[in-house]
């Protein structure tokens, strides 16, 4: 028998990081992709669909943690698993 498994629905607001309120550690077993404005990104960090933003990270600037910072970058945010 050939047993699949759905997969959970794509939430509103998901972000990557493990720290954060936002991250769903189910979606991430799956490949996501991020489409803003019908280019697809794949250096996104975390979205909001119903705002229309995305976080990704900054090429050289990090916080005092050594995280990278994270620049907002509005436009028309789709979800979607590849």
């Amino acid at each position: 028998m050939n047993d699949t498994k759905s997969l959970p629905t794509l939430p509103d607001r998901l972000s990557g990081n493990p720290r954060s309120p936002h991250h769903v550690e189910e979606i991430f077993e799956h490949s996501i992709g991020i489409l803003l404005n019908g280019k697809e990104r794949t250096d996104v960090e975390e979205y909001c669909i119903s705002e229309g933003w995305v976080k990704i990270p900054a090429p050289k600037a990090l916080d005092r943690r050594g995280q990278p910072l994270l620049m907002t970058v509005k436009g028309t945010v789709e979800a979607f698993y590849k």
